[in-house]
């Protein structure tokens, strides 16, 4: 089979891991903030305890207190997650570890009390919430420091293709991924962008947008080793096509049955 010179570039630039390390992600349906819903918030205990229950593996998110410590939270702000408002990143690890979500009874918890609540039950992706303008490297050594000596499968991925080299530099053995969407970036110079944050990251696999499949870009890195879980798949139909077109669901809602 001949190779593109971008194929080339690929295999050359960002290598495929031994399929070892990343073989388990194909082998779970991932709970999108965890197994959330009625009177069970977005990434809380309560919605880990349920994916938990169920075997399923766990998708969730950090970002960096004002202390350093990895919370487990997905907006930048808490006023649509909290009865509170203002950035996440101002508070302590002590103060947003007493602010309940609203829509339950949970607080918000730090990363190493879910993965002491997790104990390597099932399988877990981490995404680390990165932005311009700030500093990326705190968070990934609070996450990285969460997760060593750990046991179980799990990953550390990112929309950021900093965060995947950071970890491909300081954690080789933690399998990483590079999260993309396309956002109908279609033409070349989209397909240009994706290859360029490919070599960048060095990801293990790609967490990819489910609105974006089938894609030629993402079949063409399955086919060369790289697992590509598909997010966020929230209905049937979508079940399906992340069934024909990746490896692993990130579900919620009618796409986890």
């Amino acid at each position: 089979m001949r190779l593109s010179l971008s194929g080339l570039l690929d295999r050359w630039l960002a290598p495929a891991a031994d399929p070892r390390k990343v073989a388990w992600i194909g082998a779970h349906v991932f709970a999108h903030r965890g197994l959330h819903g009625q009177g069970i918030p977005e990434n809380s205990p309560s919605g880990f305890a349920a994916a938990i229950a169920r075997d399923m593996g766990i998708e969730l998110d950090v970002q960096c207190s004002a202390d350093g410590e990895a919370m487990v939270f997905h907006d930048w702000e808490l006023d649509r997650l909290t009865e509170e408002a203002g950035p996440v990143a101002t508070r302590t690890a002590a103060q947003l570890g007493a602010i309940r979500l609203k829509g339950g009874e949970d607080c918000i918890p730090t990363l190493p009390q879910v993965l002491d609540q997790i104990d390597g039950r099932v399988p877990l992706l981490i995404e680390i919430k990165s932005r311009a303008g700030t500093p990326y490297a705190p968070l990934c050594e609070a996450v990285l420091c969460a997760i060593s000596g750990r046991f179980g499968d799990l990953a550390v991925m990112s929309f950021d293709p900093r965060v995947c080299r950071w970890f491909a530099r300081r954690a080789p053995r933690t399998a990483r991924g590079l999260v993309m969407t396309e956002e109908n970036d279609r033409p070349w110079l989209g397909a240009l962008r994706r290859h360029l944050w490919l070599w960048i990251a060095r990801p293990d696999f790609l967490a990819y947008d489910i609105r974006d499949l089938p894609s030629r870009f993402a079949a063409a890195q399955r086919v060369r080793g790289l697992p590509v879980p598909s997010w966020t798949v929230r209905s049937a139909q979508l079940r399906e096509r992340a069934a024909r077109h990746a490896d692993a669901p990130i579900a919620e809602g009618a796409g986890v049955s």
